[in-house]
Parts: structure tokens; sequence; C-alpha cells
């Protein structure tokens, strides 16, 4: 028998497989993933990659000097696997999808040649540049291919070519694939250095394509937090209509999950300096932020949290928070739902409104924050989310009624998630 993953099953395959033992041949025992480097055919590729990683050149069994890293999947068990995936779909498995070869660093090669051709036809470049974009989409490996054949210059290069005219679909491709690497401090400031470059990034924000707003979110946010100049960032940060660009990006449907994850992103890393919070609160993020807040994934969630207790600590941003009616509900639902981190900014941004607001208080009291409060001090989570529960519950204090802790049905009520 065998315990098949709980991603391999849909809603309804889940809980029949929980009920129905699937016995499974002998022979596909072995880990799907499993791939020939060599002389070892029964090892994870993961494991084979993170091994040669680490400079190893020698087979620990064979002995034998290894010379060549490419890495061959084996075909034969994985199609038996498929094959019997096929076979019990009745059951809810689903088919393990087949890998694609790696990026060969030689069509790597070739492809940036080709990008970077001033000869070039212009189809060609960006035919070239597509296909360096679908490599690096398929994985972690082929990234490291591509960044290892110096394609950030190049893409920078392509990118940021004539900044003063108008876009084009070249500079609109080198910037999506660009927006999939991290960038050094060279290369970041060779973008924050330039009022041009900056200014065109943030005309971007603003494109009729999606794709293109994201791409350039992405890189802002990038450059953001690659750069150690503070006069760099303000450079960023003031350049007109940036704040109102990143907020915007929040405004998509959710099938653009990767709106979401990019402009909560950018919009934290332009809030971790005091002094551009102002803007930030008058682009509107409070309310993007609060109306979001139920549909980012996890780490998101924590991000826009932390984003939030940001907000929360200049006056201007607890005044609008609180204006909000769904914030402090919000926020006390999330204690203890989400993780400690999550918890613990909730806690924070929960102390910075109920510190400057008595409305904040009730609001909180009536939310049903006691509850999780107690819950919170008692709990697993992080010592700075401990503190600030309990000055929550002294700043509370007064506001609490007086008959409410006699009441055991508000604590029999509580949905605690463990994290």
């Amino acid at each position: 028998m065998v315990n098949i993953p709980p991603s391999r099953f849909g809603a309804i395959g889940r809980r029949r497989a929980d009920s129905v033992p699937l016995p499974v041949p002998d022979f596909l025992r072995i880990d799907a993933r499993s791939c020939y480097c060599l002389y070892r055919p029964d090892v994870r590729r993961s494991s084979i990659e993170s091994w040669v990683a680490t400079g190893n050149t020698t087979c620990p069994v064979t002995r034998v000097q290894l010379t060549d890293f490419t890495l061959i999947p084996n075909h034969t068990l994985r199609r038996l696997i498929q094959d019997w995936c096929v076979a019990n779909r009745s059951f809810g498995v689903e088919r393990i999808p087949t890998p694609k070869q790696p990026a060969d660093p030689g069509m790597v090669r070739t492809l940036l040649a080709q990008a970077s051709s001033g000869s070039g036809s212009y189809s060609l470049r960006v035919a070239a540049l597509r296909r360096l974009r679908g490599l690096a989409r398929d994985s972690d490996k082929n990234r490291s291919v591509i960044a290892a054949n110096n394609a950030r210059e190049v893409l920078l290069s392509i990118a940021f070519a004539d900044v003063g005219l108008e876009s084009s679909e070249l500079n609109h491709e080198a910037l999506a694939v660009l927006s999939m690497f991290a960038l050094s401090e060279s290369e970041c400031l060779f973008v924050a250095s330039e009022s041009d470059r900056v200014g065109y990034l943030v005309k971007l924000l603003f494109h009729s394509s999606v794709d293109v707003r994201v791409n350039s979110a992405a890189v802002i946010e990038t450059v953001v937090a690659g750069i150690r100049s503070s006069e760099l960032r303000a450079q960023i940060s003031n350049a007109d209509g940036v704040f109102e660009g990143i907020v915007g990006i929040f405004n998509y449907p959710l099938v653009y999950p990767r709106a979401l994850k990019i402009g909560i992103k950018a919009l934290f890393a332009l809030c971790l300096v005091k002094q551009h919070r102002q803007k930030a609160v008058a682009a509107g993020a409070v309310e993007a932020l609060i109306d979001r807040l139920p549909e980012f994934e996890k780490c998101d969630s924590e991000r826009a949290l932390a984003t939030v207790e940001l907000l929360c600590r200049i006056p201007s941003g607890c005044a609008a928070f609180e204006s909000h009616a769904l914030t402090v509900p919000l926020l006390v639902k999330i204690i203890l739902k989400i993780s400690g981190r999550a918890t613990e900014y909730a806690a924070g941004a929960l102390l910075s409104l109920c510190s400057a607001s008595e409305r904040a208080q009730a609001d909180a009291v009536a939310a049903g924050v006691l509850t999780q409060l107690l819950l919170l001090v008692q709990s697993d989570c992080t010592e700075r989310a401990k503190r600030k529960a309990q000055m929550l519950l002294k700043l509370l204090r007064d506001s609490w009624p007086r008959d409410s802790i006699a009441r055991s049905d508000d604590f029999a009520g509580s949905d605690v998630v463990p994290f």
C-alpha cells in the first residue's frame, strides 16, 4: 500500500483515498522523480542536484570520478508511474507531469546573442526573449543557467534602451524576463541612479497590459530592496505616481494571483521608509489592503499585515484604518489563524489603533479580542506577539464589559488553528 500525496487528489479523490486502500506494484515504489546520474538511478533528482552543487565529483558508491553532470530522467520508470496514475484516476489520482528538459547553456547563449543583436531582425529578437522567458519560468535550474551567462546585463540594456521614447514589445519582453531574477547592488544602482529609468518603470505601471504593469512593479521592488542608499530609495519613492501605480495593481481580479503577490511585495518595500508611508496612504493603500487581505496566500498575508502595521505607525495611516469598518474585526479574526508572524503583525496593528482611538478599542472588544488575546499569551507564538498582546490587554482593561469575563461561552466558540 502507499499513501498518495494530497496534492495528487481532487476534493472527491481525497475523500475516497482516505477510505480505500490503494495497492501499488513494487516496481513503482521508487520515487517518481528518480533519475540517472551516471551510476545512481535510484536517487531523487533534487538530492543529486544539491549533492553536485556542494562540489562533489566522486560517486559515493562506486568511487568513480564523475565528469558529466547532466541529469537524465528515468523515463521508463516515469512512464510506468504515469500509466498507473491513469489506471487509478477513478480514485482521484492525478497523472504526474512529464518533467521538461533543463535549459542547455549553449542554447541560452545563442538566445541571448540573438536578443542583443542590433543587426538582427526585430521579430527574431522578440522571439528569442520569449523563448528565454519560457525557460526561466520553467524551473530554478533554468534561471541559474540563464543568469550564469551574463543575462541580467543583457536584459537591462534591452529593457532600458531608448527610455525617452515609447516603450516597445522588445522592452516589455526583456523586462518580463528580468523580473524573474534577483539583481546585484550594482545592477540595482544602474536602474535607480538615473531618473529617466525610474520614470520609465513608473510609466509602465499604468500600461494597458496587466503583465507589463506587474513586471514593472516586480523590478521596482527588486531595485528598492537591493540598494543601500537612502537617497536613491527616496528618488524612487518620490517619483510621481509610483504609489498610485503599485496600489492600482491590487484592483485586478483574482485571476491574476501574481499581481497580488508582486503588488504587496513592492508596497511593503516602499513603506519600509517612514517618510514615504504618507504617500501610500494618500494613494489608497489602506482601502486596497483591507479589501484584499482575506484573499492573500499565507506568505503574502504576512507581508500585507506587516505593511498594515507600518502604516498604523503614522497618524494619517492610523486614522484611515480606523475609518474603515472592516479593519478591526478583520485584524481580530486573523489572530492565531494564519501564522505566528501574521498574529504578531495583527496584534501590533491593533495595539497602534487602540492606542490612538477609543472607538477602535470598543470595536475590538465587540469583535471578541479578549478571547483571542488570552489564547495568544498562552500559545507558542513569538515573544513579540505575546508582549503586544499583554500591552493590548492592559490597554483594553477599562473598555471591557464587567460581566464578560464570567461568560465562558466566549471561549467555547473560539477557533484556534495550529500553525
